[in-house]
């Protein structure tokens, strides 16, 4: 599969906004936990009708015009998570029922390649291609893939 889409940002333009270099800005980008809020935003804008969840506390990111449910993530340089993102971090366990739980509401993702900013492909996977991967074994133990797998999947699929 292809991207989808891409987004495009403006380096220079957003690092003298924000007063800081452009370096300090590709590192701010490339982080999924900060850049998660914005690219929320811009997923919106490509999922015609879609609007954001009501709260940062729901259980997705955005539902469709069908009232269904997206999760918006962050492929970086260590690869990517489908779980919750509560069961992703130091002291948190991945839980396979609570995953599988979470996987059969959404509609799908839209995964954002941010280790390219400024130029970030973006793949919008239904619900069932990830489910496929899991039962297959594709995904690790914990729903964490790394980044060359990621694409190499997304490739053939």
């Amino acid at each position: 599969m292809d991207p989808s889409g891409y987004f495009r940002f403006e380096l220079d333009k957003i690092a003298e906004a924000l007063g800081i270099s452009q370096h300090d800005t590709q590192l701010y980008f490339t982080d999924g936990r900060r850049v998660s809020f914005l690219i929320e935003r811009r997923a919106v804008e490509v999922m015609e009708g879609s609007r954001l969840a009501p709260s940062e506390g729901s259980g997705f990111d955005l539902i469709d015009r069908y009232d269904g449910h997206w999760e918006v993530r962050s492929l970086t340089k260590g690869g990517i998570y489908f779980c919750p993102s509560y069961m992703v971090g130091s002291g948190r366990k991945f839980d396979e029922f609570g995953f599988l739980e979470k996987l059969d509401d959404m509609e799908g993702y839209i995964v954002t390649d941010i280790s390219e900013f400024p130029t970030m492909p973006y793949w919008i996977i239904r619900y069932d291609l990830v489910k496929r991967w899991w039962d297959s074994g594709e995904l690790g133990s914990n729903s964490k893939i790394p980044r060359n797998k990621f694409l190499r999947l997304i490739k053939e699929s």
